[in-house]
């Protein structure tokens, strides 16, 4: 283990030493690969303790990995968990948070601008188990609270919210814990990770996260982890990660995402640092109708909540809406347009990368979601995704400046 107090470090410090075991074979600097499906003992009376619990050690990838842990325990310390379970994607990890801690007969109030598929999991595969979902928008506290019922054992929503930007306060929904029992607050935390903004600090009890994106980093990894308590995590790990999914993250990819994580912070401030002038730059466009950001004072309870609970940081997502009428198009074909007069982002779906990357969630993420749903809260034709990469700001200004007036 390392000796640096990272109780006491600064994100960075933490980002590049939680975890860490020194090697004691080879003393190698980077955490080793154990690429691995099965685990050895020295003898029966090891293996009983193993299995029993009785003493720490791995059996079986599929229930842990030394590499892996080491991801764990890093995300943990950094999100300010007891414990976190990789799985190998980010809908394993929400799909195992989910399965871990309910059972048939729960309800879950849901936000309800989601990612897609969450929102397919909620509204199409969970009623079929026995849990049921209300979905509302979740920065309205009295929304909130009109839709628990006596069996609502879960509050999971997004913030910011995918695509719409729409922030819920996440202090405030986790404060209603105090007036009922048994509600665990979960925040999908893949649009904000540390060191934007820290929902178990405020109050929240489990964050998901989709590793594929900015904790890894570099667009070569799928990967997922919920991070809780340790007894809530247990039960993720035990009953759903290991058993209902059978969803554990590959050992090699838990090796790239420890070497990504440690730039987490360098890249995180980068992205954000473009998001923003990029923002600033397209609200002033005549040919945008809306940006939706965060850090823009135009969000107005948006951005009263995200300058209070996101550090100064307002992700590196931008989604905005092109105008309808440009040269007698529609925003929806103006939206294609300028998707295809971009030379710098590519069109893909995910986000996070070093690589600049733009969506039609319309047609592309949020396909799915029933058109009706996806209007009611604005995520029209006319909306585009921006995942601002690391690639010079001022270049990807100029890239917009021409794409647009090309329209």
């Amino acid at each position: 283990m390392s000796k640096i107090n990272l109780d006491n470090s600064q994100f960075d410090t933490q980002a590049i030493h939680a975890g860490y075991r020194r090697d004691s074979d080879y003393g190698a600097l980077a955490t080793p690969i154990y690429q691995t499906s099965t685990f050895t003992f020295s003898d029966t009376e090891h293996a009983m303790k193993v299995f029993s619990g009785e003493m720490a050690g791995y059996d079986y990838t599929r229930a842990g990995n030394p590499t892996v842990r080491v991801f764990e325990e890093k995300i943990a310390l950094l999100e300010g968990a007891e414990d976190a379970v990789s799985a190998s994607s980010g809908m394993g990890a929400i799909s195992s948070a989910i399965l871990g801690l309910l059972k048939s007969g729960d309800h879950i109030v849901c936000g309800d601008t989601v990612y897609g598929c969450t929102d397919v999991v909620m509204r199409e595969i969970l009623p079929s188990l026995g849990i049921t979902t209300t979905f509302v928008d979740t920065s309205d506290l009295a929304a909130v609270e009109a839709a628990v019922q006596e069996n609502t054992k879960m509050i999971y929503f997004e913030t910011p919210a995918n695509p719409t930007m729409h922030v819920t306060d996440i202090a405030a929904i986790s404060a209603l814990k105090a007036k009922y029992n048994d509600i665990r607050i979960v925040v999908d935390n893949t649009f904000a990770p540390p060191p934007i903004q820290y929902p178990i600090r405020l109050g929240a009890d489990i964050v998901v996260h989709s590793v594929t994106k900015y904790i890894n980093g570099h667009g070569d990894v799928i990967g997922g982890v919920v991070c809780g308590s340790k007894d809530d995590i247990s039960l993720v790990r035990s009953r759903a990660m290991g058993k209902i999914t059978g969803t554990p993250l590959t050992p090699f990819c838990a090796y790239l995402i420890i070497r990504g994580m440690k730039t987490l912070g360098l890249r995180v401030r980068k992205h954000c640092q473009s998001a923003m002038a990029l923002a600033e730059y397209l609200e002033k466009s005549p040919y945008i109708e809306k940006v939706y950001y965060p850090g823009l004072k135009s969000m107005g309870a948006d951005y009263d909540i995200a300058a209070k609970q996101m550090n100064g940081l307002y992700t590196g997502i931008i989604s905005f809406v092109v105008k309808d009428g440009i040269n007698g198009m529609s925003s929806f074909d103006a939206a294609k347009k300028l998707m295809d007069n971009l030379t710098i982002p590519a069109i893909a779906v995910s986000l996070g990368d070093p690589d600049s990357l733009i969506q039609h969630p319309a047609s592309m993420t949020h396909i799915k979601v029933p058109k009706e749903a996806r209007e009611k809260v604005g995520i029209t034709d006319g909306m585009l995704r921006f995942s601002v990469g690391l690639e010079d700001t001022q270049d990807l200004i100029a890239d917009f400046e021409q794409a647009l007036k090309a329209l």
